[in-house]
């Protein structure tokens, strides 16, 4: 790939660290993530409004940015290009969010012709989601067992048993930012080990 001058200095700088990167650098990944995880979770954060759902997110943006590096072009920032696949990737996540809500239109209608509606949502996962869960568990599992014990614990009562963070906290007598912050690590962690693994990933609730 050739440097287009219409880049800025900063974005000169990101290209030549994506070249490392492709080039199989692994502190040029872990550069880059450093470089943007911050931006990308607060415009995360804005879109979902949920704090848990824009860590989630910001880790599922990295990795497909990480996994199709090779397709960046560098006729734009790579911040552009990211922060594209970030927006992107979380409108899915709302639109998956929404088609999991059911609607239910009552007929029934007071004087003002009010129409009452009753919005249900489901809990459960559809068959893709499901196998996509499995697929994400084994991996995760080849990986999680490389982790130091305390981070390791934390993974599996999150991902593998599925416990809430407060449930987290009284499981391990842990102060619940405590939980957080470990979780947050353990995430990053993972992260780095599975950024450049040849089996693909939706990285939907994986890290």
């Amino acid at each position: 790939m050739e440097l287009h001058s219409n880049l800025s200095v900063k974005a000169q700088h990101d290209y030549k660290i994506v070249i490392s990167a492709i080039s199989g650098d692994q502190k040029a990944y872990e550069e880059l993530f450093k470089r943007y995880k911050d931006a990308i979770y607060y415009m995360l954060l804005k879109m979902v409004n949920n704090k848990v759902d824009a860590e989630d997110l910001t880790f599922e943006a990295f990795g497909k940015a990480f996994r199709n590096l090779k397709q960046y072009s560098p006729k734009f920032a790579f911040s552009t290009w990211l922060f594209k696949i970030a927006s992107n990737n979380c409108i899915d996540f709302l639109r998956k969010r929404r088609n999991n809500t059911v609607s239910i239109d009552g007929s029934e209608r007071d004087d003002s012709e009010r129409s009452y509606v009753m919005t249900l949502v489901s809990d459960g996962l559809n068959p893709e989601q499901t196998i996509v869960k499995e697929q994400e568990a084994k991996i995760m599992r080849q990986k999680v067992s490389l982790l130091k014990e305390r981070y390791r614990r934390l993974v599996e009562l999150r991902y593998f048993k599925e416990y809430s963070y407060e449930e987290i906290a009284d499981e391990l007598s842990l102060p619940l930012g405590t939980v957080k912050a470990q979780l947050f690590r353990a995430r990053e962690l993972l992260f780095k080990s599975l950024q450049n693994s040849e089996i693909k990933l939706e990285w939907a609730k994986v890290i």
